[in-house]
Order: structure tokens, then sequence, then C-alpha cells
């Protein structure tokens, strides 16, 4: 896949974040870069293996559920965020 300076636009766009024009082109090389990579991947022989694994022998351990009800939380976690309201993140349309 090609990365060039209107896939790189429109990436920005779908992401919500502003590029420097300084560094662009630094930024679309590391995009290809990373692109090239994964690519990589799929020369992969993986017909003889198993379509999930875990790491954890005998499975994931499980813990008690505990709920809370701090209304802080919220307030922590929006605030840290471009925009929000009335409890909610607010996000740019992406569907035109």
């Amino acid at each position: 896949m090609k990365i060039d300076e209107t896939l790189l636009t429109k990436l920005e766009k779908l992401s919500a974040l502003h590029i420097e024009e300084s560094k662009r082109n630094q930024t679309i090389k590391e995009i290809g870069k990373i692109v090239d990579f994964v690519e990589n991947l799929n020369q992969l022989d993986l017909n003889d293996k198993d379509a999930s694994f875990s790491t954890i022998e005998g499975g994931t351990p499980f813990r008690e559920d505990q709920p809370t009800n701090d209304p802080t939380v919220i307030e922590t976690i929006l605030s840290h965020a471009p925009k929000a309201e009335e409890g909610f993140f607010i996000v740019p349309k992406i569907i035109e």
C-alpha cells in the first residue's frame, strides 16, 4: 500500500490529529514502514497453527467483580477528552 499525502490527510482527519507541516514527510515514511512490516506478516505459513492460543496454562484466572459507584471516575476520564458534554465524549462525524 502506498502512503502518500492524500492518504495522510485522510488519516489525519479520521484520527482528529494535526500533523505539523515539517513532520509530514517523516510521518509518511514511518507509516509506510509500519504497513510494509504488516504486509510481511501475510507471507507467513500459518496453515498448521491453531487460530487461538493462550500463554497461560490452565486458562485465565478469575477475580471477583467488585462494582463501585465513584462519580469522580467519569469526571476524571472526561477531563482528558478534547470535547465532552453531559458525561459523554463528543466525537467528529466520520460518515458524510
